[in-house]
C-alpha cells in the first residue's frame, strides 16, 4: 500500500458517471488514498467527463485549471466518455497527466505509478469495439440514496448519439451477480436505490435474463425501502414491468421515458425504435394503473430537418400528454454521428427559441402535476441539507416537499400530507406521525 495520499473527484454528466466515480473512489481508497472535496488540496484529481454535455472540451479545460490552481503539483487524470472519444485532444490540455479510455479507467490504480507530473500528457485507450467487460458499481456518500449501475453501453446507435462510440456495446452482469452488489447497498444506511445505466431496459441482452427478472428479484431485497427506475426506453418498458410496479411496495410510481420528438418523421430520422403511438400507449398504461404516477420525458429540439411544423407536432403532442416534467436538450452536432449527413440544419436561434418554449411548458406541467397531488398522503424520504430552515425530500411519486428542519427526520421515510405549493414551487408537507422531542 502506498503512503497516505489525497484524491479529489469531479463528475460531469449522468447518474451513471456518478456511480462510476464512486467506484473509482473506492478503488483508490483501497490503495491508500483519502477522498477529499475537489476544492481541497489533493495529490490526485480525477475528472470524469461526459460526451453529451455541450462544450465538453471547454468544461474539461476549466476543471483542470481549477484543480491545478488549488495544487499546481497535483497529478491530473481524465476519464469518461469524452476521454474515450477525444483522448489525444485531452492529453494536450496543459496540466493533464493521464487520460484513460473506456477499457482502462477501472484500472486507474495500476496506471498511477508514483504520481509524478509529466512534461506531456499520456493517453491510454483502445478501440471501443474491444470493450467487453462490465464493471458494476454504485454511488455512496449521500447516505439517503444511491445510484446502482446495472447496465452499460448501448446497441441502438441513434443517429444523434455518441454513447455507443464512447461506451461500447450493451452489457451487464447476471441477476445473481447484480443482487450481490445490491445486498452490499442494503447493508448501508441508504434508503433509496436508483437503477441506472445507459440503456437499463436492455439488461441481460444476449442472455436468457432480462430487466423484468432483475426488478422482481430486487423487489424481494430487505434493507432497501425504495427502488426508482431511471431513464428507460419506451419500447423496453413492458406491460409486465408497469403492472409489477403498480403492485410493488418497493418500486415507486415514477418513470422517466425518453421521447426525443413528438413527430414520427423526426423519430424515424433519429433511428428511434418506436413511434408516438407506442409512447402514448406506455403513458396511458401507467396512468391507468397508477393515476398518481410521475412521468418525466426527455426531448430534443432542433434536430436536422425539424421544421416549424414538425416542432409544433412535438409541442402539441407534449401539451396533451399526461406527464409531469420535461428534460429539454438542444440538439448539438456530434462528430461521427449519422445526423451530421442531414443538411437541413436548424438555425441555432430557432433551436434556442424552441428549447425555451418547451422549458416553459415543462414548468407548467410540473406545477399542474404538483397541484393535482395536493390533499394526498405519500411517504417522503427526507434529506440532510438545511434549506433556509427546511428539510427537503421527495415523495415516492417524485414530488419535492419541504418541512421545518428537524435533524431527527433525516434519512427517514415518513408519511406526509401534501398541504399546498409554496411560492418556490416546493410542496409544503404536514407530518402524519408524531415527532420525538
Amino acid at each position: 500500500m502506498q503512503p497516505y495520499r489525497k484524491a479529489a473527484f469531479y463528475t460531469l454528466g449522468c447518474k451513471l458517471n456518478f456511480s462510476e466515480t464512486s467506484t473509482l473512489a473506492r478503488q483508490l481508497a483501497e490503495d491508500g488514498f483519502a477522498k477529499v472535496d475537489f476544492t481541497e488540496v489533493a495529490d490526485l484529481y480525477v475528472i470524469n467527463t461526459c460526451s453529451v454535455t455541450d462544450n465538453a472540451d471547454k468544461k474539461c479545460r476549466n476543471i483542470v485549471r481549477r484543480a491545478l490552481k488549488t495544487n499546481p503539483a497535483a497529478f491530473v487524470v481524465v476519464v469518461g466518455c469524452y476521454a474515450q472519444l477525444k483522448p489525444e485532444e485531452i492529453k494536450a490540455i496543459p496540466g493533464v497527466d493521464l487520460v484513460l479510455g473506456a477499457n482502462e479507467k477501472f484500472n486507474l490504480v495500476e496506471h498511477l505509478g508514483e504520481l509524478q507530473k509529466k512534461p506531456a500528457g499520456e493517453a491510454i485507450y483502445g478501440a471501443i469495439k474491444e470493450v467487453r467487460d462490465f464493471v458494476p458499481g454504485f454511488s455512496y456518500g449521500d447516505r439517503t440514496r444511491s445510484f446502482l449501475k446495472v447496465q452499460d453501453g448501448c446497441d441502438y446507435f441513434c443517429s444523434f448519439c455518441t454513447i455507443p462510440l464512447a461506451r461500447g456495446r450493451s452489457r451487464s452482469e447476471s441477476v445473481a451477480e447484480t443482487m450481490k452488489v445490491a445486498r452490499k447497498l442494503a447493508g448501508t444506511e441508504v434508503r433509496e436505490v436508483v437503477l441506472t445505466g445507459v440503456n437499463i431496459g436492455d439488461f441481460g441482452a444476449g442472455t436468457d435474463e432480462n430487466f423484468f427478472d432483475l426488478v422482481q428479484e430486487l423487489d424481494q431485497l430487505e434493507g432497501i425501502e425504495r427502488f426508482r427506475i431511471s431513464s428507460i426506453e419506451p419500447n423496453l418498458l413492458s406491460d409486465s414491468i408497469i403492472d409489477f410496479v403498480s403492485r410493488s411496495s418497493r418500486f415507486v410510481p415514477h418513470f422517466h421515458i425518453p421521447l426525443q420528438s413528438g413527430s414520427d418523421t423526426i423519430l424515424e430520422g433519429m433511428r428511434r425504435r418506436y413511434r408516438t403511438e407506442l409512447y402514448t400507449n406506455r403513458v396511458q398504461q401507467i396512468k391507468t394503473l397508477m393515476p398518481h404516477a410521475c412521468i418525466g420525458v426527455d426531448v430534443i429540439v432542433g434536430y436536422p430537418g425539424e421544421t416549424e411544423a414538425e416542432f409544433e407536432k412535438t409541442y402539441n403532442y407534449l401539451t396533451e400528454l399526461d406527464i409531469a416534467y420535461l428534460h429539454v436538450f438542444t440538439y448539438s452536432e456530434r462528430p461521427n454521428t449519422v445526423a451530421l449527413r442531414n443538411q437541413n440544419v436548424v438555425p441555432m436561434a430557432d433551436r434556442q427559441k424552441r428549447s425555451k418554449m418547451l422549458q416553459i411548458l415543462s414548468h407548467k406541467k410540473r406545477r399542474a402535476f404538483y397541484e393535482s397531488q395536493v390533499g394526498n398522503t405519500f411517504p417522503v424520504l427526507f434529506e440532510a441539507e438545511n434549506h433556509g430552515g427546511y428539510l427537503h425530500g421527495f415523495t415516492s411519486n417524485y414530488v419535492k416537499v419541504k418541512y421545518p428542519y428537524d435533524e431527527s427526520l433525516v434519512n427517514q421515510v415518513l408519511p406526509v400530507y401534501l398541504a399546498q405549493m409554496d411560492r418556490d414551487g416546493v410542496m409544503k408537507a404536514e407530518l402524519l406521525v408524531p415527532v420525538a422531542v
